[in-house]
C-alpha cells in the first residue's frame, strides 16, 4: 500500500476565492489584453513576462491619485539598476494613504495595557493638516529630512505623512535605540526636524527617552527642530535642550483645514531606511514614493486580500521595514491598528485581545513570536474567538514547519497563514501569499507578481528543488532609488549587483518547491538574526572595542532551540579573564548603544581571532566551525589555526 501524498494545511473555499481581490483582477486582466490566464501560477507568469501592462493594471486597479501616469510605463525596462518607471506620472504619497475621509477608524492604538487611543479619518487628515503647517514653518520643504525617534503610535504615523505631504523625506528609527546608534543612522541624513515621543512602555514599565535628547542633538548639528510628543509622562522639562519644543506648542499657532500636497515625480524619495550595518555604520537605502505606493498596494490588495473596511495590523517598530508596509494599507482604505510594547503580555494573550475586540482581519506577526507563545503553552482557539480574522502573516525569519501546525491547530483552522519575505532593501516582499491558493507545511505560498524571483546555483544558473541564491532577473518599481550620500552608484551596485551583473542577488538562502512555493534557510551572509530581527556585526564591535579590557572581538549568529542566538567573542589585554562583572560591563555597553537585541547570548573569551591575509576577521569561517561545518578556502587566512579555538566549545553546547 503506498503512502498518500500530504495533503495542504489550509484551501481557500470555493466562495473565498470568488470574493477575493485577486479574482477580480485577474479577470482585468483577461478582459483587457486578451490574457488567458486562470490562476495564481499563469497570472504570475504573465505579469513578469509583461511587466508594463502588469504595473499599469496594479496603478489602475489600485486607483493611484496622480497626475498621469501617461503612455510610458517603464523607461529602459532591462536596466538593472536604472530602469523608470512611470516617468511622466506625478503623485504624492500622503493623498494617497489620506484618501478616506468621515467618522470610521483611521488608527485604533494600543500602547500595551496603558494606553487606548482611536482617531477617525477626519481626525487623522486635521491632524496631518496642523503639522504639516507647523513642518512648513519651521523650514521643511521637498528633499528635507525628517527623523523619528518614535514608538508605533498614531503621531509617528501623522508626522510621516505631513512630512510626504511636503515632499519631504522621512526616516525613523525605535526609541529602544541607544544614542550612538541614533547618530549612526540620523546623523548620515543630516534631518531637520526630529520628532521623539518623551518614553515608551515595555512590559507595563515606562522607560524615558528625553534623557537621551541633549545627547543626540549634539551630535545633530543639523538638526533646527526637536518635536516632543508626550506618551508615558507629565509635560518633560526641555529647558536644557536647544530647538526643542513640545507637540502642542509646535502646532498651536495653527488651525486643522484640508491638506495640501506636493505632486513630485514617481521616483521621488519618500524614505530612507537603514541596513543592519554589517560592514560599518548602516548604509542609508533610498526608496521612492511611487515605488513604494504601488508595490504596498499589489501587496496588500492582491496577495493579502485587504479591501476597504478592513481592519490591518502587525507587530513592528517603528524600526522595521513592517511599520513602513503596514501604514501603507491606508491607501486601501483599511484601518491600522498600532501596538506599542511588549507582545507577551498577559500571558501572550494581549494581541489576541486586540483581535478580537478590534475585528482584525489581518493578523501580522513574526515566526519568532509564534514559537515564543506556543512555548508559553498560548492556545487562543480556546480563549478567544478570532472569528473576523482571515489572514496571519509572519516574517522576520523562516517559520519553520512546526509553527504552520502551530496556527492551525492552536490558533484558527480557517485562515490563510502567509509567511512572506523581502527586506528593508525593497521595502516590500520577493515572496508572500496567495489568497487563492492552499497553503502547504513549511513553505512561502508564492513568489510576488511582476517580481520574476528565481533561484541560482553557485554557477549562475536557476535550479527548481534545490537550494540556492535567491535572485530577481527583472527590475521592480519598489527597487532603491539608490543609497545616500552615494553619488555614482557604487555602493548600490556592489551591495545587490556584483555577484550577477544586471541582476538582483538578495543574499537569501532557498528553495523553490514543487507547489511554486518558497522555502527560505536563512540569510547566506553572516548578518545575525535573533529572533528574527537583523543585526549588524559591526553594531556590536563598535561598542565592545570602546571597552579597555577587549583587543578585539568577533560575533556570529549560532543556530540554536529553533531560532538563532548572538555569541561574541573577545580576546582581552594580557592577564584579564572574562568574569561575570566584565561580562556584565559588556552586555550593558551593547544594550545602552544599541538595543536590547544586541545582546550576546554567550559571551566567550579566546586567544586569538582568525582573519584573511589582508588583515579581515572572517566570521562565515568561525560559524561554520561553531556548527561543526567543514572550513572551505583556509589558505586565504593568515592564521588558520586560530580557528581550532572554536570547536567544540562546552559553552555553546548548553
Amino acid at each position: 500500500m503506498t503512502e498518500s501524498a500530504p495533503a495542504p494545511l489550509w484551501q481557500p473555499s470555493p466562495e473565498r476565492i470568488a470574493a477575493a481581490s485577486i479574482t477580480a483582477f485577474l479577470a482585468t486582466v483577461n478582459r483587457q489584453y486578451g490574457a488567458s490566464v486562470s490562476d495564481y501560477d499563469s497570472l504570475w507568469r504573465w505579469s513578469v513576462a509583461a511587466p508594463a501592462n502588469f504595473w499599469r493594471t496594479v496603478w489602475e486597479f489600485g486607483g493611484v491619485i496622480a497626475d498621469g501616469p501617461g503612455g510610458v510605463v517603464v523607461d529602459d525596462p532591462d536596466r538593472m539598476p536604472g530602469a523608470r518607471w512611470f516617468p511622466e506620472a506625478r503623485l504624492n504619497f500622503a493623498e494617497n494613504l489620506l484618501r478616506r475621509s468621515g467618522d470610521g477608524d483611521a488608527i485604533v492604538f494600543w500602547g500595551e495595557d496603558k494606553v487606548k487611543r482611536r482617531l477617525s479619518h477626519d481626525d487623522l487628515s486635521a491632524l496631518v493638516s496642523r503639522l504639516q503647517q507647523a513642518l512648513k514653518a519651521a523650514g521643511v520643504g521637498v528633499g528635507d529630512r525628517v527623523a523619528g525617534y518614535m514608538p508605533n503610535m498614531p503621531e509617528t504615523v501623522a508626522f510621516m505623512l505631513a512630512a510626504a505631504s511636503l515632499g519631504a523625506v522621512w526616516s525613523s528609527a525605535s526609541p529602544d535605540f541607544g544614542i550612538q546608534g541614533v547618530l549612526d543612522r540620523f546623523g548620515q541624513i543630516e534631518p531637520k526636524v526630529l520628532v521623539l515621543a518623551d518614553g515608551y512602555y515595555y512590559s507595563g514599565k515606562p522607560y524615558d527617552s528625553v534623557g537621551k535628547l541633549a545627547g543626540i542633538v549634539a551630535g545633530m548639528p543639523s538638526l533646527e527642530r526637536v518635536v516632543v510628543v508626550p506618551y508615558v509622562g507629565e509635560r518633560a522639562d526641555l529647558a536644557g535642550v536647544p530647538k526643542a519644543v513640545h507637540l502642542a506648542d509646535f502646532v498651536a499657532p495653527f488651525a486643522a483645514g484640508a491638506p495640501d500636497f506636493v505632486r513630485l515625480p514617481f521616483a521621488h524619495p519618500l524614505y530612507v531606511m537603514f541596513s543592519s550595518g554589517t560592514t560599518g555604520v548602516p548604509k542609508c537605502i533610498v526608496h521612492s514614493a511611487g515605488g513604494t505606493l504601488l508595490q504596498h498596494l499589489k501587496e496588500h490588495r492582491l496577495h493579502c486580500d485587504v479591501k476597504p473596511g478592513d481592519r490591518v495590523f502587525y507587530f513592528t517598530t517603528c524600526g522595521w521595514m513592517m511599520w513602513n508596509w503596514l501604514v501603507s494599507a491606508l491607501a486601501s482604505e483599511a484601518t491600522l491598528l498600532l501596538y506599542d510594547g511588549n507582545p507577551a503580555l498577559n500571558e501572550g494573550r494581549i494581541l489576541f485581545d486586540f483581535a478580537d475586540a478590534e475585528a482584525m482581519t489581518l493578523f501580522g506577526t513574526s515566526a519568532k513570536w509564534l514559537d515564543a507563545i506556543a512555548k508559553m503553552g498560548c492556545d487562543p482557539m480556546r480563549t478567544h474567538r478570532l472569528d473576523s480574522v482571515r489572514a496571519i502573516t509572519s516574517t522576520g525569519s523562516p517559520l519553520a514547519p512546526e509553527g504552520f501546525d502551530y496556527v492551525y491547530a492552536h490558533i484558527k483552522r480557517d485562515v490563510q497563514l502567509a509567511s512572506i519575505s523581502g527586506g528593508t532593501d525593497i521595502v516590500s516582499c520577493f515572496m508572500l501569499g496567495n489568497p487563492i491558493g492552499p497553503v502547504w507545511r513549511g513553505e512561502i505560498q508564492c513568489r510576488g507578481l511582476g517580481m520574476k524571483v528565481e533561484v541560482f546555483d553557485e554557477t549562475g544558473q536557476p535550479v527548481e528543488g534545490e537550494k540556492g541564491e535567491l535572485v530577481c532577473t527583472r527590475a521592480f518599481p519598489s527597487m532603491p532609488v539608490g543609497f545616500w550620500n552615494d553619488p555614482d552608484g557604487e555602493k548600490y551596485r556592489k551591495a545587490y549587483f556584483d555577484r550577477y551583473p544586471g541582476i538582483w542577488c538578495h543574499g537569501d538562502w532557498v528553495e523553490l518547491t514543487g507547489h511554486g512555493g518558497i522555502v527560505v534557510f536563512g540569510r547566506s551572509d553572516a548578518t545575525l538574526n535573533p529572533g528574527g530581527v537583523r543585526i549588524g556585526t559591526a553594531e556590536i564591535y563598535r561598542q565592545v572595542e570602546q571597552i579597555d579590557e577587549v583587543l578585539e572581538s568577533l560575533v556570529i549568529g549560532q543556530d540554536w532551540a529553533g531560532d538563532v542566538r548572538v555569541v561574541l567573542f573577545v580576546r582581552l589585554r594580557p592577564g584579564i579573564t572574562l568574569d561575570d562583572p566584565l561580562r556584565e560591563r559588556i552586555k550593558r555597553r551593547i544594550r545602552d548603544n544599541t538595543t536590547p537585541r544586541h545582546v550576546p547570548a554567550r559571551i566567550v573569551q579566546v586567544e586569538d581571532i582568525p582573519r584573511t591575509k589582508s588583515g579581515k576577521i572572517v566570521e562565515l569561517a568561525v560559524r561554520d566551525v561553531v556548527h561543526g561545518r567543514q572550513v572551505k578556502n583556509r589558505e586565504a587566512l593568515a592564521n588558520p589555526e586560530a580557528l581550532d579555538l572554536y570547536r567544540d566549545l562546552p559553552n555553546l553546547m548548553e
